[in-house]
């Protein structure tokens, strides 16, 4: 739980609503939730998985976060820690997950923020005009450990997050951001990877010469999957061939 005995601080935090992207600075902020007061910038070092739902009580913010709380231990192995968000009171929330507890003997082992006058949620741009809901959308955003965003998924209030299909994103840039490599449409942990795309001609005939010999089938000379074996993703030990192939020489006649 974190504490903090000045709540004038939290007014001091400049509110923003310009667009942001992936790869910006995800904005610090500082949040009444079930846990206490939560901020942001202590997360550094940790991923984190920013969650927003519309409302308490809310029927599929409820199968979400139940949905949420069955994959936690998977997400805290991977060092990814959630923090949800509703646009209701703290009372509103802390009362959601005992009810939660009570009916379905779930505990809620994250905490849930209470953003009543809607600051975090127009700090994130989970409101402007351009939307068709007055209330939050379903938000997804993962931070990672030094506070940089590195994707945002937005689904309709009335589409259920689905947090096997979280751990497999993450899964996918845990695979990048350790190994450089790519992950094709449908991928599960354990299938082939892509190698990144060439950057040169001299290093695209290289990999399509020598290709057998790196490891690679390729379908198409900008296609090439690799079962280079990574083992578990976490692994901070990256394999031999984890970049790729550079052109030995230059071969090139004036």
């Amino acid at each position: 739980m974190i504490s903090y005995n000045n709540y004038n601080d939290v007014s001091k935090l400049e509110r923003r609503t310009e667009c942001f992207t992936i790869g910006r600075q995800a904005p610090d902020f500082i949040a009444l939730s079930t846990f206490g007061y939560v901020r942001l910038a202590d997360y550094r070092g940790k991923w984190v998985i920013l969650v927003s739902t519309p409302s308490a009580f809310d029927g599929v913010a409820t199968t979400e976060i139940i949905n949420a709380a069955e994959y936690y231990d998977e997400l805290i192995e991977r060092n990814a820690y959630i923090i949800g968000l509703t646009t209701d009171n703290i009372y509103a929330n802390l009362a959601w997950v005992y009810d939660i507890y009570q009916k379905a003997g779930i505990t809620i082992p994250f905490p849930i923020i209470a953003d009543a006058d809607l600051a975090v949620s127009e700090l994130y741009g989970m409101l402007n005009p351009d939307r068709l809901y007055i209330e939050t959308v379903r938000d997804t955003i993962i931070i990672d450990p030094s506070g940089r965003i590195r994707a945002i998924i937005v689904l309709p209030v009335s589409t259920g997050r689905n947090y096997e299909e979280l751990v497999r994103i993450f899964d996918s840039i845990q695979v990048k951001e350790t190994y450089n490599l790519n992950t094709p449409a449908g991928w599960e942990p354990g299938d082939p990877y892509l190698v990144p795309n060439v950057t040169s001609y001299e290093e695209l005939i290289y990999r399509m010469n020598n290709r057998e010999e790196l490891g690679y089938y390729c379908p198409f000379w900008y296609l090439c999957y690799t079962n280079l074996d990574t083992g578990n993703v976490n692994n901070s030990s990256p394999p031999q061939n984890n970049n790729v192939a550079q052109p030995q020489g230059n071969n090139t006649n004036s």
